[in-house]
């Protein structure tokens, strides 16, 4: 890496304020912002609403001149600093930051950095009830109501199989290997 040239770094931000870091970078000339963030749904005690959160939490990445802009990159609103190992500052390798971006734009618009995650289940999935008084049953996923955010699960009760309608978000998914 030249030293007059803009790289990518990872920044260190304070906790829970990525996206107002990431603003107030945006605001300074030369340097552009990468601040990925995941929203997804989670059921809570007054039911299920949606979340985001940084795909990074507590990072950040910006390309910038560090000979020109450390300074103003390290003192900017919600910078705890830049990660260092040592009296060193490690560049972030532009393929990575690329290939990063492409697959979060692949799914949203192009100038969000915004990647919405959705459950991915079928019917035959093996799933594990969450909550309720039914918790820690399994059962076999045999319909799906994606509208209504339900599944109807077959389940073992009492000796005899019965179909069950639950909340989506009350059970515990399968895992599946990343293709």
């Amino acid at each position: 890496m030249e030293l007059n040239e803009a790289a990518w770094f990872c920044v260190r931000t304070q906790t829970k304020r990525e996206h107002i870091a990431a603003e107030h970078l945006r605001e300074l000339e030369g340097i552009e912002v990468f601040c990925p963030r995941l929203r997804y749904r989670k059921a809570t005690r007054r039911g299920t609403v949606w979340w985001l959160e940084p795909l990074f939490p507590g990072y950040l990445l910006a390309k910038f001149n560090l000979m020109e802009l450390e300074r103003a990159v390290t003192f900017c609103q919600g910078v705890r600093g830049l990660v260092r190992f040592g009296p060193e500052i490690p560049s972030v390798p532009e393929a990575f930051v690329r290939v990063l971006r492409d697959e979060i734009r692949g799914h949203v618009n192009p100038d969000d950095e915004i990647l919405t995650v959705v459950p991915a289940i079928e019917c035959g999935d093996e799933v594990e009830v969450a909550t309720g008084p039914l918790a820690g049953m399994r059962g076999v996923v045999v319909a799906i109501a994606p509208a209504a955010e339900r599944v109807k699960i077959l389940m073992d009760f009492l000796g005899q199989p019965h179909a069950i309608d639950m909340d989506l978000f009350s059970i515990l998914l399968p895992r599946r290997p990343i293709p």
